[in-house]
């Protein structure tokens, strides 16, 4: 079982949509230890992923979130964060991560922890594979704080 999953989310063609995915292809591009950390571009994943979630300890999902605030904001959310928050779905797309946990629990294993980083979009309806000007000037920051969760995950 390997300790660290790191799946990003989205629709590459819609502008911010795709920020979790464009982020995992480029923390996928640095020096990580391939015996802790795994890359999965998810696309716009349904529970249909559950099953992946039983092979690690952890998860951290890169997401665009809409949370109300300025495009560009970027967001921690943890397991419990978006169990105390059922109400309100977190993510743009179709995703039910408390269901995935819970299939594959179910099937035997669940991850111990789940940890989302996103970033409020400005624009997810626009066919474009650029990031929207907010969304672009605040990456590197969203790069920066996905990377200290990978550390803080691994430790």
């Amino acid at each position: 079982m390997k300790r660290l999953l790191v799946l990003g989310v989205g629709n590459l063609l819609l502008t911010d949509d795709g920020a979790g995915v464009h982020a995992v292809q480029d923390l996928s591009r640095e020096e990580w230890n391939p015996d802790e950390v795994d890359f999965l571009d998810g696309a716009t994943f349904t529970q249909d992923i559950f099953y992946v979630f039983q092979e690690y300890e952890r998860v951290l999902v890169l997401d665009c979130v809409k949370g109300g605030r300025e495009p560009g904001t970027i967001y921690r959310f943890t397991e419990e964060n978006l169990r105390e928050n059922g109400e309100q779905r977190l993510s743009l797309h179709d995703i039910d991560l408390l269901d995935s946990l819970r299939m594959a629990e179910l099937l035997g294993h669940k991850p111990q922890t789940l940890v989302v980083i996103g970033i409020e979009p400005l624009t997810i309806s626009d066919w474009s594979m650029e990031l929207s000007e907010p969304v672009k000037a605040n990456y590197p920051k969203y790069l920066e704080a996905a990377r200290r969760e990978i550390r803080a995950l691994l430790a």
